[in-house]
């Protein structure tokens, strides 16, 4: 197994997205295609129907490209890991270095006071933005399945996202209090535990301070209930962090549904070209 700057164990992944349609060719197409990293037009690329077919990029083609984002490692047992010398490593460092200045000046800027009166916080998801699913990708063919995912979590550590467990770290230990916000199910919380305290993320995940989605009990301040959309959910759930008296400095997500709807004052989107979630 190839040594990885953030591991301190080698096994990794999972992924939420209950929500991830079969079409996964799609998907992988939309991610890397037309949408790269999503943009203005994000809605209407992802709707437009192509008048040809030399509109629609070939799959595999899209998968050779993903991989060679990802620096892709193989292992004699053929298992699959990002490099660290990839581009997909030294964009998302590149994101954590950056959002670290930041908190840095925000924290700067604050009184005593204040931050006794608005405890300082940063929200964070979990795949791709805290662990890295790319193993568990390229298994599944990036056609997800949930059952396979939780015989994935189950019994596979995934790798944390270069340079975020560094940034969590810090935050934890100056004094920001970090919260994780997944659309993982609630029945998968003691893996995910498992997995963040494995590969090194200091900050507590108790449940005061990780939330999974759970639709068989619906936490009572989610008034969406178990039919929330991802917009709802984590947009409903930083509101509340909000009223127990947190301002969110920033939050953290490699989708576009994980940092819309407000309620921080900071978003920082990571790369993912791998699936898309609404």
């Amino acid at each position: 197994m190839p040594p990885t700057e953030d591991s301190s164990t080698r096994r990794p992944f999972t992924l939420l997205r209950g929500r991830r349609a079969a079409a996964a060719a799609a998907i992988v197409s939309a991610a890397l295609a037309g949408t790269a990293l999503f943009g203005a037009g994000q809605a209407t690329a992802e709707r437009s129907t192509p008048g040809t077919d030399r509109e629609i990029p070939n799959i595999d083609k899209v998968k050779e490209k993903i991989a060679d984002y990802y620096g892709d490692i193989e292992t004699p047992d053929g298992e699959h890991y990002a490099s660290p010398k990839s581009d997909y490593a030294k964009q998302v460092r590149g994101i954590a270095a950056d959002a670290q200045r930041d908190l840095k000046r925000s924290m700067a800027k604050e009184s005593e006071k204040s931050r006794h009166d608005h405890k300082p916080a940063v929200v964070f998801d979990v795949d791709d933005t805290t662990l890295l699913t790319y193993n568990f990708e390229r298994q599944i063919g990036y056609n997800f399945d949930p059952k396979l995912q939780d015989e994935y979590l189950r019994t596979t550590d995934m790798d944390a996202v270069f340079g975020m467990k560094k940034l969590v770290n810090w935050a934890h230990k100056s004094g920001i209090t970090v919260f994780f916000l997944t659309g993982r199910a609630e029945h998968q919380r003691d893996w995910s535990v498992r997995n963040l305290k494995n590969v090194g993320y200091k900050a507590p995940v108790d449940t005061k301070h990780f939330y999974l989605k759970d639709k068989e009990h619906p936490p009572p301040y989610l008034e969406c209930g178990s039919d929330c959309t991802t917009v709802e959910y984590k947009s409903g759930t930083r509101k509340h962090l909000e009223s127990k008296g947190y301002r969110i400095l920033a939050n953290f997500g490699d989708q576009f549904s994980d940092l819309k709807g407000g309620h921080a004052e900071r978003t920082y989107k990571l790369p993912n070209p791998m699936y898309f979630l609404p």
